[in-house]
């Protein structure tokens, strides 16, 4: 276990703290590594990764105390592995749910857009300043946080530094879920319980395929649909599903 990021195993459920109170568990390069290091070799057995931030906040973004002087190909080097990162949470293929509290700010809503669903209780605050510090993102706001917003309302947002709350954030799509105080945790839990009790293949397609699709043309899309739908549905675990639905019994996939 890394001093940044807490790792608990609870069946086939990972929670991954960022155990960086006192800095609002700002990303430092410490705690993007072992976050890497998770999503690189999860636990055998573990589904499912459910993500939170200890000491009442998600994630600060980028730690600006650590900051070192780089030239362009440096920063460009180090932003690539910021993408190198994110990319391996989107797209392991462990379904991750995000617990939201506090902040949810600049790099630390770029990671919480790399999780699949998220839950926000009502103290979040949904940020990108880095216009507001004279610097721009880099860590893979402009393809997850623009997909989700649009290119105009993200513009908007970092022109201005705008924060946005949790009913805000759930209408637009940064969050899923608005849970009461305290709540989102065990709400992120009951989520992934739930998915954890899915297909595991089924799973593994929803993660790889739905955001690869939305890249690509229609009719390549499509095909790739049918190629997911193939597999998927010719699969042991389809037939103990169907034979689950018609016996009116819960699915013991494998």
């Amino acid at each position: 276990m890394g001093k940044n990021l807490k790792i608990e195993i609870n069946g086939a459920i990972a929670v991954l703290t960022l155990n960086r109170p006192d800095k609002r568990n700002a990303m430092s390069d410490g705690l993007l590594a072992e976050i890497d290091a998770f999503f690189r070799s999860p636990d055998e057995g573990v589904r499912v990764a459910v993500m939170h931030g200890a000491g009442g906040h998600y994630c600060a973004g980028l730690d600006l105390s650590e900051h070192v002087s780089r030239d362009a190909e440096g920063t460009l080097h180090h932003s690539r592995g910021w993408h190198g990162v994110m990319d391996r949470v989107q797209s392991s293929g462990l379904p991750v749910v995000s617990a939201l509290t506090g902040a949810v700010i600049g790099g630390g809503l770029e990671l919480a857009t790399s999780t699949h669903v998220r839950v926000a209780e009502p103290d979040c605050i949904f940020q990108l300043p880095e216009g507001r510090r004279g610097i721009f993102v880099g860590g893979g706001a402009t393809v997850r946080v623009g997909r989700i917003l649009g290119a105009d309302r993200m513009t908007e947002m970092m022109l201005t530094g705008r924060k946005y709350g949790t009913d805000d954030a759930v209408a637009m799509g940064l969050a899923h879920y608005a849970v009461g105080v305290g709540e989102a945790l065990p709400k992120a839990m009951e989520i992934a319980a739930q998915i954890a009790g899915n297909a595991p293949l089924s799973n593994y397609m929803m993660i790889q395929g739905i955001a690869r699709i939305q890249d690509m043309g229609r009719s390549d899309g499509l095909f790739v649909e049918s190629l997911c739908a193939a597999l998927s549905q010719t699969s042991p675990d389809a037939v103990e599903g169907l034979a689950a639905f018609l016996e009116k019994r819960a699915p013991k996939f494998r």
